[in-house]
């Protein structure tokens, strides 16, 4: 054989094992989707996903590419359907699952110590018991609270300035959640200053809270708080029309509420939150340990205010609070 031919021919011999390996596909990874909502209880929050999908296209990661998706939706409240779904999400044994909703990740928990899980949209992680610390989260779990309890203290500002006739403020919040605490000591330190006088309204079922804010409403000058929970998006319309009903003032903790029709929210741009979970997910696919991950606390709040309520209300809104506004509906 000519040497130059032995050459090209040992020059195909290495390459073509080269060539070969570069058009392997990527490894598959594979991330589960545990929501917290269906599309009947909270429709927003279906889009939540493709937010998070978005964030991850913008690392690298590429549906059908090098990513597959595996989702699992599940009703508010509805316990025994999130271990089913939980559980059903752990067979798969995807690379990392990402959660919304506190009972979705007791679910989840319970399912597996092993499997990362990523969370947007926790109260309090550590009062629930899903971290140890927020700083150090340990074992399987990290993420991102959607609240401090501090911000429930905005909340009384926010309807002493939109309403100053207001005196009794109805809290509503679930019976019985160890979220419902922190936000409601840190109301009592705001209220006493503001001249306001706090009532708790608690509630399990729907009926709990039409007979509770019924009640709360035959005194006068009356407003409303609803805390954030499952009461309060599973029965968010119902909340509202009691507020319109009763002609009370009402702050929300969630942009939904003032959409559909809602005097005030004030709390975490749940989109950015999500978009902030990618950023966690890819790490973890790239080998870091969700145990090292510190908890985050909302960076991203918004003031969302719906003029036309306010004026059904007899309300005129400061133009102080308009111009802090984020977003006004006229």
């Amino acid at each position: 054989m000519k040497r130059r031919a032995f050459i090209m021919l040992l020059g195909a011999a290495v390459a073509w094992p080269l060539a070969a390996r570069a058009q392997q596909p990527e490894r598959m990874r594979r991330i589960g989707v545990l929501a917290g909502t269906t599309a009947e209880s909270n429709s927003e929050a279906q889009a939540v996903p493709a937010v998070f999908r978005q964030a991850l296209q913008q690392l690298g990661w590429t549906e059908g590419r090098n990513i597959r998706y595996e989702y699992r939706l599940r009703s508010s409240g509805n316990v025994d359907l999130a271990r089913r779904n939980a559980a059903e999400l752990v067979a798969l044994n995807p690379d990392v699952i990402l959660v919304g909703g506190a009972t979705n990740v007791e679910a989840l928990q319970r399912a597996t110590r092993t499997i990362p899980i990523v969370f947007a949209g926790l109260t309090d992680p550590v009062g629930a018991g899903f971290v140890e610390s927020l700083a150090r989260p340990g074992g399987n779990t990290t993420g991102f609270t959607s609240f401090e309890y501090g911000l429930s203290a905005k909340w009384v500002e926010l309807l002493k300035e939109v309403a100053p006739r207001v005196k009794r403020v109805g809290v509503l919040r679930e019976q019985g959640s160890s979220v419902g605490i922190g936000l409601w000591a840190a109301m009592q330190g705001a209220a006493p200053s503001l001249g306001i006088e706090l009532r708790p309204i608690g509630a399990r079922e729907a009926s709990d809270v039409e007979r509770g804010i019924a009640a709360f409403a035959r005194e006068p000058n009356g407003g409303l708080i609803a805390t954030v929970g499952r009461i309060s998006i599973a029965y968010r319309e119902l909340i509202s029309a009691l507020a319109a009903r009763y002609q009370l003032p009402a702050v929300y903790p969630y942009r939904y509420f003032v959409t559909s029709g809602g005097l005030l929210s004030y709390g975490p741009d749940f989109d950015d939150q999500y978009r902030r979970a990618a950023g966690y997910v890819d790490r973890i696919l790239k080998g870091e340990k969700a145990s090292d991950l510190p908890v985050q606390a909302p960076t991203k709040l918004e003031l969302v205010i719906n003029l036309k309520t306010a004026k059904a209300l007899g309300l005129t809104v400061p133009p102080t609070l308009l111009a802090r506004a984020d977003e006004v509906f006229e």
